[in-house]
């Protein structure tokens, strides 16, 4: 199961009864991982354990199988299992998901941050920790992942979380609200700020007061065309249309973005962007790098940030690699001499 280790009971003894058969911990989670098997849900062993182990409240290591479930719990079970037949995300289920060292609550509403969205945290990770002063701001920040990741793991570190979805805001704030003491330990905050990612730097929006103030601009946006339809049952039917789909070519957010972080970044600053890994390099102007290659200041924006029209927004634009070495986020920072 995935590398936890299952503590095994007694040798079974008269276990068995009428009730189908299905008493112990084994007997259930047999039965559930052969249904999620059959059914072609994936990781079906993870899956059936990890439901297990969160009626049972106990790390999914700590399973004991010979262990007899009261007659609720199996019901609890089978509850959950049912669900996840119809490819109800487990994470939604169990109602958290783990990311780098924090344990996140996530549910219907707000996207399920992925793995390899660690990595783009790491970047970021990396920068603040050369920096004297450290002020960041997650775009599009959902569960509230990246924010929290970055205030937690870099000391005396200022995020602002900024998220546009009144049912991601839920989330945002309660991960936000249960990591205090945590924050608080480490010196750092972390901000949320209901805006859309777009228009928050702009005069009107509550961040306008950070211009050119910012060290680091991460996100995770929304990049899926609208006319793709995700393979996967548990993203295509579950997670929220707002935090996938971006516009004809998935990129109309992006566009927003890189202007709202040219207008936050001090010179030198960095940008961080995850995207699909057919929009890094190879994909050309149609790509994230491409993108940021091919943006000028323009008149309105020079005017802001005290740049030249018509020069470059973004230098050292670099494309990064995920763990299975497809592309998967952009590093830029915005011209001009370092501050």
């Amino acid at each position: 199961m995935s590398g936890d280790r299952v503590i095994w009971g007694p040798a079974p003894g008269a276990a068995d009864d009428a009730r189908g058969g299905r008493v112990t911990v084994r007997d259930v989670l047999v039965d559930a991982e052969r249904r999620l098997t059959t059914a072609g849900v994936p990781s079906p062993s993870v899956d059936s354990a990890s439901i297990l182990a969160h009626v049972l409240q106990v790390p999914r290591g700590r399973l004991f199988l010979q262990d007899p479930l009261t007659d609720e719990q199996r019901l609890q079970v089978e509850h959950l299992v049912m669900r996840r037949l119809t490819r109800v995300p487990l994470q939604y289920l169990i109602g958290s998901v783990g990311f780098r060292r924090l344990e996140l609550s996530v549910g219907p509403g707000v996207f399920i941050p992925r793995p390899e969205t660690e990595l783009v945290v790491e970047a970021g990770v990396r920068e603040l920790r050369e920096r004297g002063q450290r002020v960041a701001v997650d775009l599009c920040s959902g569960s509230g992942a990246i924010a929290l990741a970055l205030a937690t793991e870099v000391p005396g570190t200022c995020v602002y979380a900024v998220e546009l979805s009144e049912q991601a805001l839920e989330w945002t704030r309660r991960n936000v609200a249960a990591a205090a003491s945590a924050l608080a330990q480490v010196g750092s905050t972390v901000e949320v700020v209901p805006f859309d990612a777009a228009g928050v730097a702009e005069p009107d929006g509550p961040l306008h007061r950070l211009v050119g103030a910012v060290d680091l601009v991460l996100s995770n946006p929304p990049y899926v065309p609208d006319a793709m339809v995700p393979r996967d049952p548990e993203v295509r039917d579950h997670e929220p249309k707002l935090a996938l789909f971006g516009g004809v070519d998935g990129m109309d957010l992006i566009r927003g973005i890189s202007r709202t972080a040219m207008l936050l970044l001090r010179p030198g600053g960095l940008l961080v962007i995850e995207h699909a890994d057919v929009q890094g390099v190879d994909a050309g102007p149609a790509g994230v790098p491409g993108l940021l290659a091919a943006q000028r200041v323009d008149a309105e924006l020079a005017l802001v940030i005290g740049a030249t029209p018509g020069e470059p927004c973004w230098a050292s634009i670099q494309d990064r690699i995920d763990l299975n070495s497809r592309p998967r986020f952009t590093m830029a920072r915005r011209a001009g001499a370092a501050a």
